[in-house]
């Protein structure tokens, strides 16, 4: 109770700017009250519960559960069983595991993303259908999956960030001059409204265990970055599902 009053104390510290500013803009610069007063209220107390809890809920869940899950994947003993590998000479292939518990962790974190859910409903909606909700949801999701797992890689390994950072952006490039125009600016937002609220606790605890799991990483400089590979990736995802349904279409028009 104690901890949850702290939490309660430190939410309210950072929600006062917002509120402070909203309430600034509307009694000072509009001079209205604004309608339902004492819902707006009970709302911001709402956010502020909500905001606590979920802040405690990654602190004693998430955030445990993803490096006891990463640490558990890169121990010597786990390698040991599952590579049949010299634990005196590891590759990075023997870290298979680690992969594809990064590309599952990427995949269903981002299909749950509160977020991409709405700018994929939105996109659905503006688009009358033509751009579906599932399918933008699953190509962003691919993306994420994908991005992860070569984050992962990156760790296991050691290599620099801004290498793959790089290459991912000029392949974005790239791709923008192809992509039809109107996917574009989606695919961009699809890449950030990725990284929120369930996405970023697993993933930053995955990063940051499987860091301090690997011999020769340090959790400071090889533990960050996979939030990067999450963004970047979902961007040229979506362009290349755009294309797949562009060409579909026309292969259908074609045809008939």
């Amino acid at each position: 109770m104690t901890e949850f009053l702290k939490v309660i104390v430190s939410t309210v510290w950072d929600v006062f700017p917002i509120v402070f500013f909203l309430a600034f803009f509307q009694f000072v610069i509009i001079r209205k009250k604004p309608p339902h007063l004492p819902r707006l209220i009970l709302g911001i107390v709402m956010v502020i519960i909500g905001l606590s809890l979920f802040i405690i809920g990654l602190e004693q869940g998430l955030f445990p559960l993803g490096k006891t899950m990463a640490r558990s994947l890169a121990q010597h003993e786990f390698l040991q069983k599952t590579a049949n590998a010299d634990l005196t000479n590891l590759t990075w292939a023997d870290y298979y595991w680690i992969y594809i518990f990064a590309a599952m962790i990427g995949f269903s974190t981002t299909i749950a993303e509160p977020s991409l859910i709405a700018v994929a409903l939105k996109a659905q909606e503006i688009s009358g259908g033509s751009i579906s909700s599932g399918g933008l949801r699953i190509a962003v999701a691919i993306g994420v999956a994908l991005g992860i797992a070569l984050g992962c890689f990156r760790i296991v390994t050691g290599t620099p960030l801004y290498i793959y950072i790089i290459i991912g952006y000029i392949i974005v490039l790239i791709q923008s001059a192809f992509a039809p125009k109107a996917i574009i600016p989606l695919a961009f937002d699809s890449g950030g409204v990725t990284t929120s609220t369930v996405t970023v606790p697993l993933v930053t605890a995955l990063g940051l265990g499987l860091s301090s799991s690997v011999e020769g990483r340090s959790p400071l400089l090889d533990g960050f970055g996979l939030i990067a590979f999450a963004s970047v990736f979902p961007i040229f995802s979506v362009m290349a599902y755009a294309k797949l349904v562009e060409f579909l279409y026309k292969l259908r028009h074609t045809e008939e």
